[in-house]
Formats: structure tokens, sequence, C-alpha cells
């Protein structure tokens, strides 16, 4: 295969047929917004208005709007204060936060180091059986003075501020949680966040309004409108009959489809979420790092890129995205060499190739037949099990490592910004995903996590993505864009990690 090939030929070899988006002229029943309202899809709901019970995106992508954080990430993509306004590590186990002084939560309740305390705890404690890893380092807070909070570690965590700009760093009101319990939390919460709480309809609609009152001041909308459509020939024929203003979560397939449509904008910005094709390494032929090489040599990336992706993402080397901290700009992608692979295989006595099985959610079916075609080529043949996200999500996060086959189509956000959340959970061997054991991988994992040195770290993260090419105990694609769909109305920007903060969104009126 060469780059001269079409897009329509690639996908053909693939086996691939882009399903075509739905008509847009699905005829609305919604009443036209009035006034300064913004109506977005995604293409989830989210699990629970409890920020400390959930661990997803989808949610979060609509808790950071009621919820604020203690940092978060500027325009420039470096760390930056929200609810702290500094902080500091005065001794390797210790980490103290200076907090935003006359910030009050949506009831009117002070958010002050009483709160951060109380929020830290609750994260912490076993009964609130929070799915949140990455404060794990983390044993405790104390007060300092009202503005001032310390978090106890266990072991050093370089980066446990930008730990806390999403997930881990939401501030609760304690007074409110104790008067109405968990339950009642999760149907109303109240935060300190730049909109408040209106109404949840499971699997229709969220509302919230702008609040007025906020430390930064009022937000560019005045309510907002969350709509989950996981159809996104749905999503996109309401975007058509002025149901909603704005797709995200779009896929690059039906973003293509609609390039040049009248009225429909599609907004394409750099994203950080970096797939993978994870490798059973502990079981048949991909116990051999030759076989694995030759994966990594057989799968085109940059034409898997431009045929099923329509040029909407980035190749990456091994597992870390260019803008997060560690990423090596010294080590090269893999070669596209089917003639190579072929020799790898045979050399490690697969001269006719093998059978497998590629499984793959749903939702990234037609990647996981593009990479299927691509494997064929060198005698791999990957079956392709593609099975509802659902399935999907619970297999990946059960304790059976095997749960989703010999190999299987992954991603990861790395919404730190720093490499260690790209391989903390998949690398070190006693990691949940971890499907590879190395000694020189766990050393390097355990320098680059607890070294609050950065340039020990930055060696730690070159060395490991060295021997992460040498080993390949991942096929490495790409880290994707991040597209949207919209009307004229509104205007936004995405952080670079993708998230739905919508503070900064503005629509005409």
């Amino acid at each position: 295969m060469t780059a001269r090939l079409s897009r329509r030929s690639a996908l053909r070899l693939a086996g691939l047929a882009v399903p075509a988006v739905a008509a847009l002229t699905a005829c609305g029943t919604s009443e036209a917004p009035i006034g300064r309202v913004l109506r977005l899809t995604q293409p989830g709901d989210t699990k629970t208005l409890d920020p400390q019970k959930q661990g997803d995106m989808t949610s979060m992508n609509v808790l950071i709007n009621l919820f604020d954080t203690l940092t978060t990430r500027g325009p420039d993509n470096e760390l930056a204060p929200r609810l702290a306004l500094s902080w500091s590590n005065p001794t390797p186990l210790t980490w103290r936060f200076q907090l935003r002084p006359g910030v009050t939560f949506h009831n009117g309740e002070p958010c002050d180091a009483a709160a951060v305390k109380f929020s830290i705890e609750r994260l912490l404690d076993p009964g609130t059986k929070s799915p949140i890893v990455e404060l794990r380092y983390v044993t405790g807070a104390a007060v300092l003075d009202p503005l001032t909070v310390e978090l106890q570690t266990d072991q050093p965590d370089p980066i446990l501020p930008a730990k806390l700009s999403l997930f881990g760093g939401v501030v609760l009101p304690p007074r409110h949680l104790a008067e109405v319990g968990d339950d009642g939390f999760a149907r109303a919460p109240v935060g300190t966040g730049p909109f408040t709480f209106v109404d949840w309809r499971r699997d229709h609609e969220l509302r919230m309004r702008a609040n007025a009152a906020h430390w930064n001041g009022p937000p560019g909308v005045d309510e907002l409108v969350f709509r989950p459509m996981a159809n996104p020939a749905s999503a996109l024929a309401a975007l058509q009959s002025d149901e909603v203003d704005l797709v995200t979560g779009l896929t690059p397939d039906a973003a293509l489809q609609l390039r040049g449509y009248p009225g429909v904008t599609i907004d394409r910005f750099p994203g950080i979420r970096t797939s993978y094709l994870s490798l059973d390494t502990e079981d048949g032929p991909l116990r051999d790092p030759r076989v694995r090489q030759a994966l990594n040599h057989a799968v085109d990336v940059p034409l898997l890129i431009e045929a099923v992706l329509d040029g909407n993402a980035r190749e990456v080397p091994t597992m870390i995205p260019r803008e997060s901290f560690g990423f090596d700009p010294s080590v090269a992608p893999f070669t596209r060499d089917t003639a190579l692979a072929v020799r790898l295989l045979a050399d490690a006595g697969y001269p006719d190739g093998f059978d497998t099985v590629l499984t793959a959610s749903s939702t990234d079916a037609n990647v996981a037949e593009a990479i299927s075609g691509l494997l064929a080529r060198v005698g791999v043949r990957a079956r392709v099990d593609a099975v509802d996200p659902g399935t999907y999500s619970s297999r990946l996060t059960s304790e059976n490592r095997r749960a989703l086959g010999p190999m299987y189509l992954a991603a990861s956000t790395g919404w730190t910004l720093d490499g260690q959340s790209n391989v903390q959970s998949n690398v070190r061997r006693d990691r949940r995903q971890s499907r590879w054991t190395s000694d020189e991988a766990d050393r390097l994992i355990d320098r680059e996590e607890l070294s609050v040195d950065p340039r020990e770290r930055l060696r730690a993260f070159a060395e490991l993505q060295r021997l992460l090419k040498q080993e390949a105990p991942f096929v490495f694609l790409y880290q994707i864009d991040t597209l949207t769909a919209r009307g004229d109305r509104p205007r936004w920007r995405p952080p670079i990690h993708g998230s739905l903060q919508m503070a900064g969104a503005e629509v005409a009126t």
C-alpha cells in the first residue's frame, strides 16, 4: 500500500464502507432558543451528578461546569490557578495550597480549606467507592488556616497539582452534603462552578443556569443544555433542524460527510487522546517481541490517519502525546515496511502468519477494520470483534486482563498533560491493564512517578519510550483531533484535553 492510494481504495482494502450519515432533514419539535442559551450534544449521558463517584470524561464534561477544581489548564496548556491561587512542595510528602479568598458555593456556603479537606477525605474514604485513582498516594489533608490546606502523601507525587485540574480536584460543600446526604446531593448538586444546576432528565437533557456570582465573573451564556446522543447521525440531524447548536464527540467519518454542508461548520482542534493496540505479551505469538515489532511495521499509521480519519490525527512514536511532559522528540515512529514485517514474523517462527482477534468498541469499528486489513497484508489474520461500548468498558476495567482478547484497540486521554497519565495503568506489571512484564519498565515507571526532579523524570521518560519501541508491547497509533460541528450562533474552543468546559463559550443572539 502506498500513499498514492485513494481514500476509497484504502477503505476497500481494509474491508470498510464508510456509513452514510442519515439525511439531515429531521423536523425539530423544540422551540428556538431565547437569549443566550447554548444547547450541545455529547455521545453519552453523565453517569451521576456526584463528581467523586464517577471517573469518565463524559460525566466530567458536565460536572466541570457545575464545580470548580483546585487547578486548571490555561489557554497556553500550562497549569494555572483556579480555586487554588498557588501551591508549593515544602517536603517530598507534602503539597501546600493557598486558596482563593471569597469563593462561595451556590448555596452561599464558604469554599475554604475545611471544604477542601472534607472533599479530599471523602474521595479517599473507601465508603465513597470512588473510581478516581489519580490521588492514590494521598493519605489525608490538614487545614493550616482558613485559606491554606496541605495534602499529605505516602510517596512523592511530582504532578499532584496537575491531578487536581479535573477529577480529583473538585471541591464539595460539607455542610450541604451533611444535610441532604449522598443521594440528595447526586440529585441536585451544589458546587462553586460557573453554572448552577437546574434539572436533569436522564438520557434526555440536563439544564444548568449561569452563576452570575461566580468568582471569575459570569459565563458567556445564560443557560447551558446538555443532550446525550449516541448516534452521530441523530446529533447532526438535530443540529441541522436547529434543535441543538453544537455537536461534540464527532467522529471523523461523520465530519467528512458534512464538509461543505450549508449552515454547518466543522471545527478541528489539536487533541491529546492517544490510541494504541494493547497486546497480550504473555501468551501465543505476541510473546515474541519480533512479532510485536512486525505488527508495528505492518500498520501504516500515516495512511490510516489519511484514509480512515480524514487527516484528523497525528502519529505518535509510542504512548505519550507531543503536548505532554516527557514526550521525547528524538524517538521516531516505526518505519512502515511490510517486507521487514514479514521477515520478522518468519524469524519468530510464523512464516505463514497467524490467526488472532482484534477487539474494539463498536464506535471504533472502522479503525479496527482498517487495522485488520493492514495486518492481513503481512499474513496476520486479525478477526475484528466489535462489542458495544458498555461491554467494552466493563471488560476493560475488570480484573481479567484477558477479557478483551489477545489484542484490543484502546485510547488514553492523558488529561494531566504528563506522560505519567498515559502509561500509569498499562505498563507497570501490577497495574490494572498491564499485559507486559518488564523489570526495566517497572523501574522506569517508579523513577518518573516518584522523582520530584523534572530532569530526572525526563530522563526516565526518554528511557521508557526507547524501551517501549524496542520491546513493542503495544502497537503505537496516533493522537486524535477534537472535532465539533456547529451552527452559526456558538463560538467555543475546547482545552487541549477536550473536556467540555463551557464558561468561555459564547452564542450570538
